[in-house]
């Protein structure tokens, strides 16, 4: 029982080893990461070598599957350019593996030391995320060392024996067990440096150590497929094609498996090689295989993926990726995805509000009232994931990047309130009477209404490409609503005075009409304040300076009498 526990114990160390690697090198450096993988598509093997290199160094393929389905999600990429950095990234998670089969035990201790000087020098956030990865790659070692230790002595037990024989005998049940394992470690790098060291202790055959890697390869695709990656159909394309990737590379090497005896001492001189060499061949294979097919995948991917989400209901989330919370700019940037989605259902429900309001269309007054019911749960979804990303290692600009998305979602949902509670009343109001606006009164309110589609898409620009002069013009349109509005309702007025029957009527509701919609247009001009404030082009109050002395005080003076 006690062997038990060390054993499972150090396995834990060696997750949460891989677990602190990830994280420190992507919060150290996950903006130069996301850079290069960003202009490494323009060729399909610098691409390769580029998702080969970064997932070396961060150790997860599935942290790289996150960050290319984050850029395929957000358009800036193609599926079939990033294809290429998923099978890369495969590759170099396998070579991550030859790296920690070293024996390096001096390498351990000076690793955690090192690391824990950076994590306590009081520098650089930076500096801290650095120390933090160093002491996982510590972690690590020691980890795999207690593994060996452990299983040294009981590996030649006949009742350690008979349980990994249990195991055995059926290759693709092997590979199954190796998935499900690699997809709760949330690790195939864990997965195969624990079958390796097995191996090597003559706890596992070599035959079922190589099932169990194809397994792993397995599991590693399956984590981010399922964890719900990209949710988007564009960004769920990724995962899938890399699960196509395993699959089908699996189905033609299996069979191969339970012949390949006589070729085990060509792979490697110890078993743990001849595992880990497998490993490496395998990712090669895939690549070699599927490197100059990225194009079919992809289009056949874009057709499962959007099968996928044609069920997908408005008011889901589609780009809130739980799994992405673990590196904090990549659930920013979903985060963003997200609130743009929200600023486009906004979208339809302004082109809705005005065909409810002219027309007295019912069934487009329901339409509003369901979109505003799925902007209240995506804004409330959209809250609750912003709250959970740890801010305490960002950088400035991605703090104010997440203090713009949480204001962005913040006003959308304000415009949805007034909309559906103040605009969407007067509506049926109108309908519920059977009022009709006069023509002119119509021809004013679609008027308003499209200048507020135009402004909510300026605004949304410029929340995705924060820019002084369009902030400015947005704020200029802003003085222009208003002046319209005044006209609008000196028209009306106007109309009263000439005593035209549809205007007597519906007076009252006109003008509430055109005082809601300004209250929208307030609520998305005000995209544009954080911009101009960061540029230092708001005053900090709009009243004069204080008076001089010379400036008689204000007086109330007391009521006359009168005569």
């Amino acid at each position: 029982m006690l062997v038990l526990v060390q054993l499972l114990g150090a396995v834990a160390l060696l997750i949460w080893g891989t677990h602190m690697v990830q994280s420190g090198l992507l919060r150290a450096w996950g903006g130069v990461l996301r850079k290069a993988l960003g202009h490494s598509v323009r060729n399909r093997f610098t691409a390769f070598l580029t998702g080969m290199g970064i997932t070396a160094l961060i150790q997860s393929g599935t942290a790289t599957t996150l960050m290319v389905a984050g850029f395929v999600g957000q358009g800036l990429i193609t599926t079939a350019a990033a294809l290429p950095i998923i099978l890369g990234a495969d590759v170099g998670s396998s070579l991550v593996a030859q790296f920690f089969s070293l024996k390096l035990v001096w390498l351990s201790p000076l690793l955690v030391l090192v690391g824990v000087a950076c994590f306590r020098a009081n520098r650089s956030q930076q500096s801290k995320h650095a120390g933090k990865a160093a002491i996982g790659l510590g972690i690590m070692m020691l980890a795999l060392q207690l593994i060996g230790s452990t299983m040294a002595p009981i590996s030649h037990s006949p009742a350690i024996q008979v349980i990994f024989q249990s195991i055995t005998g059926d290759t693709m049940l092997d590979i199954l067990v190796a998935a499900a394992l690699t997809f709760v470690a949330h690790s195939s790098l864990a997965i195969v440096l624990l079958v390796a060291t097995l191996v090597d202790n003559g706890a596992l055959s070599p035959l079922l150590g190589l099932a169990l890697v194809l397994g792993a390869n397995l599991g590693s695709s399956m984590s981010p497929l399922l964890s719900g990656v990209g949710s988007g159909s564009n960004g769920r394309q990724v995962p899938i094609a890399n699960l196509i990737f395993k699959i089908v590379a699996i189905l033609m090497v299996a069979p191969l498996v339970k012949h390949m005896t006589p070729w085990l001492p060509d792979l490697g001189s110890t078993p743990a090689r001849q595992v880990l060499h497998f490993h490496v061949l395998f990712n090669l294979f895939t690549a070699a295989v599927f490197i100059f097919l990225t194009a079919p995948v992809a289009r056949l991917c874009a057709k499962l993926g959007k099968g996928s989400a044609e069920g997908l209901q408005p008011h889901q989330a589609k780009y809130l990726d739980e799994a992405a919370l673990e590196t904090p700019e990549l659930a920013i940037a979903c985060a963003v995805r997200e609130a743009l989605r929200m600023g486009d259902l906004v979208d339809e429900m302004l082109k809705d509000t005005s065909i409810a309001i002219c027309e007295n269309d019912e069934k487009a007054t329901r339409k509003v009232e369901e979109t505003e019911l799925a902007i209240d749960i995506l804004y409330k979804s959209l809250k609750n994931y912003l709250m959970r990303i740890d801010r305490e290692g960002l950088s400035s600009q991605d703090n104010q990047r997440w203090v713009d998305v949480l204001s962005l979602t913040i006003n959308l949902e304000h415009i949805g309130d007034v909309i559906d509670k103040n605009l969407m009343d007067l509506a049926k109001r109108k309908m519920r009477n059977q009022l009709v606006f006069s023509d002119n009164g119509n021809e004013e309110i679609r008027d308003l209404n499209q200048r507020l589609v135009n402004n909510l898409r300026l605004g949304l620009s410029l929340f995705m490409r924060p820019d002084v002069k369009n902030a400015k013009r947005l704020l200029e349109e802003k003085t222009q609503f208003n002046e319209l509005e005044r006209r609008y309702a000196e028209n009306h007025l106007q109309r009263l005075a000439e005593q035209r029957l549809q205007s007597i009527e519906t007076s009252s509701l006109h003008l509430d009409v055109i005082r809601d919609l300004k209250r929208v247009n307030s609520h998305i001009c005000a995209m544009a304040y954080p911009i101009l404030d960061s540029a230092g082009m708001l005053m900090k109050s709009r009243f004069k300076p204080a008076a001089s002395s010379k400036t008689k005080p204000y007086h109330n003076p007391a009521p006359s009498s009168g005569v």
